[in-house]
């Protein structure tokens, strides 16, 4: 999402991520569909998709409200919106708790599994990110590893499917929907599916560290251009 929100609006640039995430996940699920598990689902799954409508209509709030504040720099007037800064400052924690090992350790019992639905939804609609708050509410839910796979993917389906519809309505006719260029939007789909193939080949070659500390990298330097209103 950093990278396209280099050259679409963030509102569009989340939009275009969420639909090759769906995608992605979707053939997912037509292999591991099966393995999910339906309590797991419902207790995390329809908190989830409401928060994630809620956090998408905030997105699409944000993107309407004007600029902050307005400064010059490089010869231009940059003007630093609330949607840039909130997306920016979202990535830059979401980085922090990529990397933090004492994060990534937290395992919540399962009977927060409906609130984990909701901060994990509403965060997944505002700006994609879902998937570490997901993972720590079910590391702890009982699921065998087939289960918490599917699940998982199962789960981000959901999410993804609930944010599009307000995404896809943010960006209709009646609202900014003439304004996108939809080759460029197909265009970047693509190269997001050529990106993740060439990637896998990368990954026998690297380390997972190097990738994760790689990309952790490059989004706080989007993140700061987000905040900075630069991109």
């Amino acid at each position: 999402m950093p990278v396209v929100a280099i050259f679409f609006p963030v509102e569009v640039a989340i939009a275009i991520t969420a639909m090759v995430h769906l995608a992605n996940n979707v053939f997912k699920v037509a292999l591991l569909g099966k393995k999910a598990n339906r309590s797991v689902l419902l207790r995390f799954g329809i908190p989830a998709v409401v928060s994630a409508f809620l956090g998408a209509v905030l997105l699409g709030w944000l993107s309407d409200v004007s600029s902050l504040f307005e400064y010059a720099a490089f010869g231009n007037q940059i003007q630093v919106s609330p949607l840039k800064l909130v997306v920016g400052i979202l990535i830059l924690v979401f980085v922090i708790f990529e990397l933090s090992p004492k994060f990534s350790a937290i395992a919540l019992d399962k009977k927060f599994l409906p609130y984990g639905g909701v901060v994990s939804g509403f965060f997944g609609g505002l700006s994609g990110h879902q998937g570490a708050f997901r993972s720590m509410f079910l590391l702890k839910a009982g699921l065998n590893k087939a289960e918490f796979v599917a699940t998982g993917v199962m789960l981000a389906v959901m999410v993804d499917m609930s944010r599009i519809l307000i995404y896809g309505w943010e960006m209709s006719g009646q609202h900014r929907g003439s304004g996108i260029e939809w080759p460029l939007v197909i265009a970047a789909s693509v190269s997001a599916f050529i990106g993740a193939y060439f990637g896998s080949k990368l990954l026998k070659k690297i380390t997972i560290r190097a990738i994760q500390l790689a990309v952790s990298a490059l989004l706080v330097v989007v993140s700061l251009g987000l905040i900075a209103g630069v991109l």
